[in-house]
């Protein structure tokens, strides 16, 4: 049973940047939330630590010093093809590059400072829609709450107890991808992101704090089970064809003991509200890192949702018109991005195609800019 202390306006699923970026809205809103993160701060998490910059002012809005940290700010693309034949060209906005293990504990600081209930360490097993409330059990205890909010990433327990779309569907080009990812010392301008593309995958490098470089890379778990499900051998045998991986590899100082990893990643469709639950983030679906853009598309689905949510707590709307407000808002702002995206996928997944299409964009730089420019946003 429920005490008060118990009893919240929104319980999010996940502390992640945008359930924490949410909460952090709601709370100097006015609102009681509670936020439940599997980890404790700070962690590392896969990703490739890239933020475009049209999420500068919202962070540094929400309490994140970003202009206090002298974090480089990331200008040039450098694409690779696994033959070696190579790409450049301006960024039109740009980045800067930060860790999640630096981001997320600064936000969840800044949730805390302004009163979000956070609970570490702590998996929400089950949500229950009942009574215009929602129920949710954690391995800790029982809570309530007038909105729930799923911030929980790319493949959660929730994802599976639901059913949804993505975890039943037959291995395809947009799903059952791994990701792997290193913190690294190495020489390499501050100023530059890199894809680096190889059989079925592509590797991510650029700089973030501290004079460290994040190295991330998507490949298919097919790629790994050719190589006896070993991560050393399939860099060795797969990645390192490509002879800017093959350098980075033989020559950088790597800072993890063993890599980080993650399995099951799916960039289908997905939906945005289940059984009355807001989705947000990778939650409500993913956009191809290849693109740079999952940050800031973590972050401006937190302001959507936090809009609709706020509305609907204040009595302005019904609980129906802010679910459909959300999904019709998200959908406006990310549906093209996440198309582009795909479309582009497609390419880099095929050692033939990246070749050929990093050949063919070379002499056409506004045709790059265009299509750099489709899977990102505008400063919010």
């Amino acid at each position: 049973m429920t005490t008060e202390n118990y009893k919240y306006d929104v319980a999010i699923a996940g502390g992640g940047l945008a359930g924490l970026a949410l909460s952090i809205q709601l709370a100097k809103a006015g609102h009681r939330v509670i936020v439940f993160e599997k980890e404790k701060y700070p962690f590392h998490k896969v990703c490739g630590e890239y933020i475009s910059l049209e999420s500068w002012n919202f962070l540094e809005e929400h309490g994140i010093p970003l202009s206090d940290w002298n974090l480089p700010v990331i200008k040039r693309l450098l694409i690779s093809a696994p033959n070696g034949k190579i790409l450049e060209h301006d960024l039109p906005l740009g980045g800067f590059g930060i860790s999640r293990f630096k981001l997320d504990a600064a936000l969840a600081s800044v949730a805390k400072a302004n009163g979000v209930t956070l609970v570490e360490e702590v998996k929400v097993n089950q949500v229950d829609f009942e009574n215009k409330r929602f129920i949710i059990q954690t391995s800790s205890s029982t809570y309530e709450a007038t909105i729930s909010c799923g911030t929980f990433g790319k493949r959660s327990n929730l994802d599976i107890r639901w059913k949804r779309n993505f975890t039943r569907q037959k291995n395809n080009k947009l799903n059952n991808y791994i990701g792997v990812k290193y913190h690294v010392k190495t020489d390499f301008p501050e100023d530059m992101i890199a894809l680096h593309n190889f059989s079925d995958g592509y590797c991510g490098i650029s700089r973030i704090e501290d004079g460290k470089y994040c190295l991330c890379y998507l490949t298919t778990a097919k790629n790994l089970q050719a190589s006896e499900n070993s991560i050393a051998l399939m860099e060795k045998n797969i990645l390192q064809r490509n002879p800017f991986l093959q350098k980075i590899f033989s020559s950088a100082e790597f800072l993890y003991k063993d890599p980080l990893t993650i399995s099951q990643i799916s960039f289908a469709k997905k939906n945005q509200v289940q059984d009355h639950i807001l989705l947000i983030g990778d939650a409500a679906g993913m956009i191809t890192p290849l693109c740079g853009n999952g940050m800031s598309m973590a972050l401006h689905g937190s302001k959507i949702a936090f809009d609709c949510i706020d509305q609907f707590l204040q009595g302005k709307i019904e609980r129906h018109e802010m679910e459909q407000d959300y999904i019709d808002r998200w959908n406006k702002q990310f549906n093209k991005r996440l198309g582009t995206g795909r479309f582009i996928q497609r390419f880099f997944g095929s050692e033939f195609l990246s070749n050929f299409l990093i050949q063919s964009l070379k002499p056409f730089p506004r045709i790059i800019s265009w299509l750099i420019r489709k899977t990102h946003g505008e400063p919010f």
